[in-house]
């Protein structure tokens, strides 16, 4: 059974989780200890002769399991010749062999790779006509039954706790059956479909009926943006509008999470309303700035009173009165604020976010797609420049898959045209044109963009890019292209992080030598582009730490358009007045691909100016609420030490 160094299973964890929850460090030692019973499961049932009947589930969460389910049966003999799986659910209508097709999916990171029978595995057939849906279900769950019933089921979670695709209002008793997706699953899934209008409305799914009849049920979920939806589904009511609290009623379930999708929980978030713990510094910033924000009240109006009556008395008795504890985590929070991200020169910087010295830094801004630099740090971009550091930005991915087929077709054509207007002839350029052209104009919603395609697309990503960095006023010697390699596949689906990633990495932080190094620390999809990129930067500093240069070299995280640091991680916030938040928005306005309709959305009806404007803003208004200086916005980061 699954067991957690992270988890304390003790007492306390009933009074606010309803059900068995372990945490893990990460998603890989999460989905490597699944994948350990997995086996331990199949060779019991191997063993007494027996078939083992899995029930299977597929987006991003469980990639990494199945990954390691392959590794076992290469590296250690694992046989599936005895399993029989169901998967939970299919896209209707669905081709098989499309990209987007769970058959493919599973196909292409399980079944091919282990010794399992092709007529042991079972996943709803999206192309039955609507006539034939309701018998072929009463058959896939016959099926089940003729089998004693799933022994184990694998289940992700959806935003909304959808698990399948049994949505919010789904009955405990519900069969399987054809069902009408929600509009939140439909924009989660819609980066994979290239956008809302290509998403399916309807999809096949397995009935809760069925998932809570399974003897074990194990739920995954990894990243900051499961947290929300893991907190309601482990210690809210059971409800059909969370379908996963259902699981709270089964008596053989578990959630297993990463850190990261734990970080709402009770025990996690607010541990002092669950056990006495050791007040650390960290922690009082945190319980102190949580209770001015719940109060809304600035820090310096905090009384005794209101720890006290807020399971804040320990820390009271420990580090009181409030006046103390206030003045401190008031003066903390004061000396993030700086105008000077890259240090104030001449000043003293004891009480500063950054160093003074040297005057001049060497700043090195990774960005992993060709926007995410202006867009999450464009203030501070742009004010490191012009307070007179060396500043490079490096763009580690192209981005060519976030934009649209349009887009790229407008531009195909407009290099063609141009080329026979003014009688320009270039056989190299005119092949990959024309052949990019005829492509897009017959593309199906099955096919990946052929490397034509992606050239084109990637040229207008690097151009835009380009762009901004000149508006900021950056020289081209100091705009670097590194394309790596992981991201080149044309698909959603990205290589995972190679030594050629790691290589190129490397070499430029060498070559550059920084005293600073800001890079994306968006964790809430660990397999999303900008975490792949954060590895890569991570193992690389790792790797060069010897080096003498990169004593002097402090590495800050920023986030993307998507969310921000929580008020007690921030130990820099860089201020903007008016005039700069415009600046920083017409540095984005750069970026015309990604305006008026992007490609991968989100749940987010805003643009991505939007979004960052208003997440700015939303942190200088934590600011202000604290009792500090009341800025237009505020771009946040945190120091990673390494």
């Amino acid at each position: 059974m699954i067991k957690s160094s992270t988890d304390k299973a003790t007492g306390f964890e009933k009074r606010f989780e309803n059900i068995n929850t372990v945490i893990f460090d990460d998603s890989k030692a999460a989905s490597a200890e699944v994948a350990n019973e997995i086996a331990t499961l199949i060779k019991a049932k191997q063993k007494s002769n027996q078939s083992c009947v899995l029930g299977l589930a597929t987006g991003s969460t469980p990639k990494g399991l199945y990954a390691e389910l392959v590794r076992l049966h290469k590296e250690e003999g694992l046989s599936f010749k005895n399993v029989i799986t169901f998967n939970l659910d299919e896209y209707y209508p669905m081709e098989p062999d499309s990209v987007n097709s769970y058959v493919r999916f599973m196909e292409e990171l399980l079944f091919n790779h282990v010794d399992i029978l092709p007529e042991n595995y079972h996943i709803p057939d999206g192309m039955l006509s609507k006539a034939e849906i309701a018998s072929y279900c009463a058959e896939y769950e016959a099926k089940i039954e003729a089998l004693g019933g799933i022994d184990l089921q694998i289940l992700g979670i959806g935003g909304n706790g959808h698990i399948g695709f049994n949505e919010s209002g789904s009955l405990q008793n519900s069969k399987t059956r054809l069902v009408a997706l929600d509009h939140i699953t439909r924009v989660a899934a819609s980066n994979d479909f290239g956008g809302l209008s290509n998403t399916p409305r309807t999809a096949i799914t397995l009935g809760v009926k069925k998932i809570m009849e399974a003897k074990r049920v194990i739920l995954m979920a990894w990243g900051e943006g499961k947290s929300d939806i893991i907190k309601a589904s482990a210690e809210g009511t059971v409800t059909s509008q969370v379908p996963a609290s259902y699981l709270q009623e089964h008596n053989n379930a578990v959630f297993v999470i990463d850190k990261a999708a734990s970080s709402k929980l009770t025990r996690i978030n607010t541990p002092w309303l669950v056990e006495k713990i050791e007040w650390t510094d960290k922690m009082v910033r945190k319980a102190v700035l949580g209770l001015a924000l719940k109060l809304k009240k600035p820090i310096l109006m905090l009384t005794d009173a209101d720890y006290i009556e807020n399971g804040m008395s320990d820390l009271l008795a420990d580090s009181g009165p409030a006046y103390d504890i206030n003045i401190n985590i008031f003066n903390q929070v004061q000396h993030t604020i700086t105008g000077w991200p890259g240090g104030k020169p001449n000043a003293d910087d004891s009480k500063r976010p950054e160093r003074a010295e040297p005057a001049k830094k060497r700043v090195l801004l990774f960005s992993p797609h060709p926007d995410d630099d202006i867009i999450s740090m464009g203030g501070t971009f742009i004010r490191l420049h012009e307070q007179g550091h060396e500043v490079h930005v490096a763009y580690q991915t192209s981005g060519n898959i976030a934009v649209a087929d349009d887009e790229a077709l407008r531009f195909a054509n407009f290099v063609t045209d141009y080329n026979e207007k003014f009688g320009i002839t270039s056989d190299e350029a005119e092949n990959i044109y024309k052949k990019a052209s005829e492509f897009l104009k017959n593309k199906k919603s099955s096919d990946i963009d052929i490397p034509e395609v992606r050239y084109i697309k990637g040229l207008i990503r690097k151009g835009e890019a380009r762009a901004t960095a000149h508006f900021v006023g950056l020289p081209d010697e100091r705009i670097h292209f590194m394309e790596l390699p992981f991201y080149e596949t044309g698909t959603i689906e990205k290589k995972p992080i190679g030594e050629d990633d790691i290589k190129i990495t490397m070499d430029l932080i060498e070559k550059i030598k920084p005293h600073q190094i800001y890079a994306a620390g968006d964790l809430a999809d660990p397999h999303g582009t900008h975490k792949v990129c954060l590895d890569a930067i991570f193992e690389s500093v790792k790797r060069l730490k010897p080096n003498k240069f990169m004593d002097d070299c402090w590495l800050w995280l920023y986030r993307g358009a998507w969310q921000e640091w929580g008020i007690d991680e921030i130990e820099m916030a860089v201020p903007m007045s008016p005039d700069q938040v415009l600046q920083k928005r017409h540095g984005i306005f750069k970026h015309q691909s990604q305006k008026d309709g992007v490609v991968f959305q989100g749940s987010d009806s805003r643009e991505f100016w939007q979004r960052a404007e208003d997440r700015n803003r939303e942190t200088a208004e934590l600011y202000n609420q604290l009792g500090l200086a009341h800025y237009a916005a505020i771009e946040a980061f945190v120091r990673w030490h390494y």
